[in-house]
């Protein structure tokens, strides 16, 4: 599983958002191809009598090491007047601990020669340090420091704030689209809570006094809401030991970890708006309601999007970009999330087009999928891209450590990094044919204008 909106940049800047614009543009131009035979992921894991669950993964091939921890924990598990806390404490743990100064967290990891990052998203977040294999050690304190007795104290939180802020400023309000996404989610959910982005609030965040966060990282940062995942060239029974040694005396919360039960209500008649905003040239973007990932029909909608828009062959590019030259891109995904998600169909549209004009030749391609069979070179391409994509992915430590984390966490079966390719497989193209016929319908759909204003034209 691609885990859209989850995978860490390796890199030194903390928080991993890509900007919306940059990101539908990488989204509709990747192409992936190739028949690869797919290594098996040979892993060791166990829990310790805290609940921590720990996942090993021993691999001499480079002498690195990937450190990392997933937190059951994102925006969907805030209160609906608290929201933005999952992706704030991204931020705010890296503040230091009872026995890490302010700011000397980066330096810890960047004199041992490596790098470190975090990202938030809907379902969990997630920390990981790369570190040269000889400073595994290094990156267990840290993170059972972080997870023992981070520093939740006022003056991190009023410096955390001001970054958070102005994260929202670059990568939302000032950015190209950025509200694209949160006006999505606010339009495809009305009681679920998807209906916010990780982003969350400012205002929440402001009224949030110390005692909220005390509860929400005493809740949520404890060893059984977590799991320790670490890659690469390390010995199983010396690691283990390691891993008792930082993390075995951290006490379980022992509190009830909030789980939403909501189950968002299917719409009934198709809903539609313009939005105006600095945007300069319009951009017209579909949404429809898709199951959980990991569920049988989850694998067919995925592997229906690929047929619309992975790569310059991918029927809409075809269509709506290169034959009727009515866009500068579009593409579709499917927005995977732990509770059902959903697809996410964009097209920005060349200068002069009217959005209508697009808006149609997407749906006629969606049409398409929901009364054709896709052909067996179609069918031959998906596969040699599913398999191409699951070989990248194994490709990083930090990449299968995460992936092992992700698949524990969401599903309790990390070996699904071998398996669940053959999940993809063995979808047909009658299946994506259902899937279109019974996910992509306009009363459930949702379709949206993004257009510029037309008082800020010049």
């Amino acid at each position: 599983m691609r885990f859209t909106f989850s995978s860490p940049a390796i890199g030194s800047y903390r928080c991993c958002h890509v900007p919306f614009l940059a990101w539908l543009a990488l989204s509709a131009g990747s192409s992936l191809w190739g028949q690869t035979q797919t290594p098996t992921i040979e892993f060791t894991e166990f829990d310790l009598h805290n609940g921590l669950h720990v996942i090993l993964h021993e691999d001499h091939s480079t002498p690195l090491v990937a450190v990392t921890v997933l937190y059951h924990v994102g925006s969907k598990n805030e209160r609906i007047d608290r929201t933005g806390m999952a992706h704030f404490f991204e931020h705010l743990l890296f503040e230091g601990s009872e026995n890490i100064g302010r700011g000397e967290f980066d330096t810890y990891v960047e004199r041992a020669g490596g790098i470190l990052n975090a990202n938030t998203t809907q379902d969990r977040t997630f920390y990981y340090e790369l570190l040269p294999s000889n400073q595994l050690a290094l990156g267990l304190w840290l993170e059972s420091e972080r997870m023992l007795h981070a520093n939740i104290e006022q003056i991190g939180i009023d410096t955390q704030n001001e970054v958070v802020k102005e994260e929202k400023r670059q990568r939302y309000d000032n950015q190209p689209y950025g509200q694209l996404l949160p006006t999505t989610m606010a339009m495809a959910y009305s009681e679920h809570p998807y209906q916010w982005t990780p982003i969350g609030s400012m205002e929440h965040l402001d009224a949030a006094n110390h005692a909220d966060f005390m509860d929400f990282y005493n809740t949520f940062y404890v060893p059984e809401n977590a799991t320790l995942s670490i890659a690469g060239d390390l010995n199983v029974q010396e690691a283990r030991a390691l891993v008792e040694l930082y993390f075995k005396d951290i006490p379980r919360g022992g509190r009830d970890i909030p789980r939403p039960s909501i189950v968002e209500p299917m719409r009934t008649a198709e809903v539609r708006d313009t939005i105006f905003g600095k945007d300069r040239l319009p951009m017209v973007v579909q949404a429809y309601p898709i199951p959980a990932q990991g569920t049988p029909d989850y694998y067919a909608v995925d592997m229906l999007n690929q047929v619309l828009s992975q790569g310059e062959s991918s029927r809409l590019n075809q269509r709506v970009v290169e034959n009727d030259q009515l866009a500068l891109f579009c593409g579709a995904f499917s927005f995977g999330l732990e509770d059902p998600g959903l697809t996410l169909a964009f097209a920005m549209c060349n200068m002069g087009v009217q959005p209508s004009m697009v808006e149609q030749a997407m749906n006629d391609e969606v049409e398409r999928m929901q009364t054709e069979l896709i052909s067996d070179r179609e069918l031959q391409k998906l596969k040699n891209q599913i398999e191409t994509s699951f070989f990248a992915g194994n490709q990083s430590m930090a990449g299968i450590a995460e992936s092992l984390a992700n698949y524990h966490t969401y599903f309790g079966d990390a070996n699904l990094i071998n398996t669940e390719i053959e999940r993809y497989l063995a979808v047909t193209p009658e299946d994506i044919r259902a899937a279109a016929q019974t996910y992509y319908q306009p009363s459930q759909r949702i379709t949206l204008y993004f257009m510029q204003d037309p008082n800020l034209q010049p």
